[in-house]
């Protein structure tokens, strides 16, 4: 894990984002407050910007700068809770540990500073439907050496995490107004959340290849 590797990974994102921003714009029109996609796109060129500033520097600190940045520049409750995630792993890089021990211990504090900032949890239609279940499959895959094998796992509890939330009824939210009339519709900060993590998965997956 390095700067250089980092930013290759968050240009993947920018990539996959920018390929589905008409889906994800649809599903925020139909359930929230169509500004997603924005927001997300927004947060991802702040964050490359920094790229050249960064290098060569640690994961925690690259982490924490980007969090902060995206804390300052990016609007709407996804650019706090993406901010929130981002110095959540900051806080915990050990540089004595793998990548994939590393990974899952500094995405697990990401993701529950994330649930106490949003006071959300798993089952009320939002990206954390996706995340929660990620993180704990990472866990549960730490020790595994092949990285194919973890990334394809991911992969695949991300996209069950993201399709999950259709049927569910939102808590949070604008979505959480429609009440029943929200089902039906995949929550949009589950599809990008979703889809960053499958280009990140794919990355890993090809270069093993």
């Amino acid at each position: 894990m390095n700067s250089e590797s980092i930013f290759n990974l968050l240009n993947q994102i920018k990539i996959s984002i920018d390929n589905h921003k008409e889906e994800i714009e649809k599903l925020d029109q139909e359930i929230g407050d169509g500004d997603h996609i924005f927001n997300i796109q927004r947060g991802i060129k702040e964050s490359l910007n920094l790229k050249d500033e960064l290098k060569n520097q640690n994961p925690e600190e690259i982490f924490k700068k980007i969090g902060m940045k995206i804390m300052t520049t990016v609007g709407g409750s996804s650019g706090a809770l993406f901010a929130t995630l981002l110095i959540g792993m900051s806080k915990k890089y050990n540089n004595e540990l793998s990548d994939q021990k590393n990974t899952a211990i500094m995405f697990a504090e990401g993701v529950d500073a994330m649930k106490k900032r949003g006071k959300a949890d798993i089952g009320e239609k939002t990206m954390l439907d996706v995340l929660i279940p990620v993180s704990q499959e990472m866990n549960k895959l730490s020790e595994e050496q092949d990285l194919k094998l973890i990334a394809k796992k991911i992969k695949e509890t991300a996209e069950k995490g993201m399709l999950a939330t259709k049927d569910l009824i939102a808590t949070k939210g604008r979505a959480s107004f429609l009440g029943e009339r929200a089902k039906g519709h995949i929550d949009p900060g589950a599809r990008s959340s979703q889809l960053a993590i499958e280009a990140i998965c794919n990355t890993i997956i090809n270069k093993q290849s």
